[in-house]
């Protein structure tokens, strides 16, 4: 699928690591380091700009290893991005350790999935099928 973007990052554009990955890294775009201290939050600019064709989203969302080694996340993961947005990608990072981290410029930061959606059509109706689980939820369906 071909996908127009502008890129006023000074970085390259984001590229699958492997053959078979999903997701693109999407790499910081800023003029000075931030210091994210624990528990805070900060939007972080990547310099990109997308116009994703009719029916497709891009999906930001955390990269694993910034997760798991520095407590980095995206705070509203997946974030969207709407076929019709126009602005700037921008990524909303929160620090879930209990140290400060520092972004620095070109830093991968999160990675992007770009994903076909259906647009849903509601159909108003007084009943739902039966299901064999029917409304259980929140943890009834056990532990094991």
């Amino acid at each position: 699928m071909k996908v127009k973007i502008i890129n006023k990052s000074h970085h390259e554009l984001p590229t699958y690591s492997t053959a078979l990955s999903a997701g693109m890294d999407l790499r910081a775009n800023i003029d000075k380091p931030i210091v994210l201290a624990p528990m805070q939050r900060t939007l972080v600019p990547t310099g990109l700009y997308l116009s994703l064709p009719a029916g497709y989203e891009a999906q930001v969302r955390p990269r694993s290893g910034l997760a798991i080694k520095k407590g980095i996340t995206v705070l509203n993961s997946p974030g969207t991005i709407d076929a019709d947005y126009r602005g700037e990608v921008c990524v909303i990072l929160v620090n879930l350790s209990a140290e400060p981290f520092t972004i620095n410029d070109g830093e991968r930061i999160a990675q992007m999935v770009v994903a076909k959606h259906e647009t849903v059509e509601w159909n108003v109706v007084e009943t739902l099928d039966d299901t064999e689980r029917g409304e259980g939820g929140f943890g009834r369906s056990g532990t094991k």
